[in-house]
């Protein structure tokens, strides 16, 4: 299946039907009088978060999705039936963000949540609703209200309790096929990767070890913040994670520069990102000598004042050491926040979600026009 993160689309609710004009005219009945019903409600635009999904591809040929009119009112005071709701699957991880792309509508974080996004227009008043005793037959009715329109994107943000960032040709992938059971694309060329994995990593023994997901993202080059190479869009993946793992190839010569350039690239996309707590490692260390690996770690050391390890994704060489600092850290054992993990899910659905307290609410004299997105 292709994977696609990010979509745009047009959606509308459905209109409201309108209210019925109607007078009851029986034989035998002394009195009749006006019966007509009210207009049903338009169909509402509701996203459904589901677990079996982990692309967007679906709207990727399909970008117009409207919700039914509500059918209009008859006679006996029969009011119309409510038009049929249009629902959006979506996976995991997906953020509904409004036509500027800034904008956060809603981020639907655990699977079976689903919301309203926005509500069907409202029916209109049939000419029963009109009868007054000066008034006994009025011949008065009301359309229903227009439904809203309005394009969104949808944006696909992987839910990892790792993320893997580093230079092309780094060793991500090899790291990541060598810990789990995923099988990334490996090449000996630039830009391998040309879209996320993810991977399941088991630390520890297989009987007291705990699992955590690591998602594996392209490689970042000097300014892909501006465009250059893939771009800095697939950062967006491993914004929710609770740790960076940052993978530097032991093998080239500037690794200083190396690591300065993926952080200020990390920086210039977002400052929280650069926040995250974060693990460094040279890898490939099996293709050099000891002596050799000790004089980049030296030179490692200049810039980043942190622990290094030393680790070669093949010869799996340091990777138990340093899954288990890893596994510490998504669990807040070392200093670490767990904030968007992929499981257990820490955030109930969204109708569960306490209210923000705000000011009590002053009622006016008149009523408030309908909102459809209220």
């Amino acid at each position: 299946m292709k994977f696609l993160d990010q979509a745009k689309i047009f959606l509308k609710s459905g209109d409201g039907g309108n209210g019925c004009v109607s007078f009851r005219r029986e034989k035998y009945i002394e009195f009749g009088g006006p019966d007509g019903g009210d207009g049903g409600r338009g169909g509402d635009v509701i996203i459904e978060c589901v677990d079996n999904l982990n692309t967007l591809i679906d709207y990727r040929y399909q970008q117009h999705f409207k919700a039914k009119r509500g059918d209009g009112g008859m006679g006996r005071n029969m009011s119309g039936k409510k038009g049929a709701d249009v629902v959006l699957k979506v996976p995991v991880g997906t953020q509904i963000l409004d036509e500027d792309k800034e904008t956060v509508l809603a981020d639907f974080l655990e699977p079976g949540v689903s919301r309203v996004l926005m509500r069907g227009g409202d029916g209109g008043r049939g000419n029963a609703q009109f009868k007054t005793s000066t008034n006994q037959a009025p011949r008065k009715n009301e359309p229903g209200w227009p439904g809203v329109e309005r394009w969104v994107w949808l944006r696909l943000k992987l839910i990892a309790d790792a993320g893997l960032v580093g230079l092309p040709n780094a060793g991500k992938s090899t790291f990541l096929s060598a810990v789990s059971r995923a099988k990334p694309k490996i090449a000996d060329y630039p830009f391998t990767t040309l879209h996320p994995n993810l991977g399941v990593v088991l630390s520890g023994d297989k009987k007291d070890g705990r699992e955590f997901v690591i998602a594996d993202i392209p490689g970042l080059i000097e300014g892909a913040h501006e465009g250059q190479g893939l771009g800095d869009r697939f950062l967006g993946h491993v914004e929710r994670c609770a740790v960076l793992l940052h993978l530097i190839d032991v093998t080239q010569d500037d690794v200083d520069v190396a690591y300065k350039t993926i952080r200020h690239e990390l920086e210039a996309y977002s400052p929280d990102l650069a926040a995250k707590p974060e693990v460094v490692a040279l890898n490939k260390c099996d293709s050099l000598l000891d002596e050799q690996v000790e004089e980049q770690k030296e030179l490692l050391a200049k810039v980043y004042d942190g622990k290094i390890h030393t680790i070669s994704g093949v010869a799996r060489t340091g990777v138990p050491e340093l899954l288990l600092e890893m596994q510490k850290i998504i669990s807040g054992e070392v200093g670490g926040i767990k904030e968007f993990t992929a499981g257990p899910w820490n955030q109930g659905p969204i109708e569960d979600q306490p209210e923000e307290e705000g000011p009590e609410e002053e009622w006016e004299d008149e009523p408030k026009p309908f909102d459809p997105l209220a």
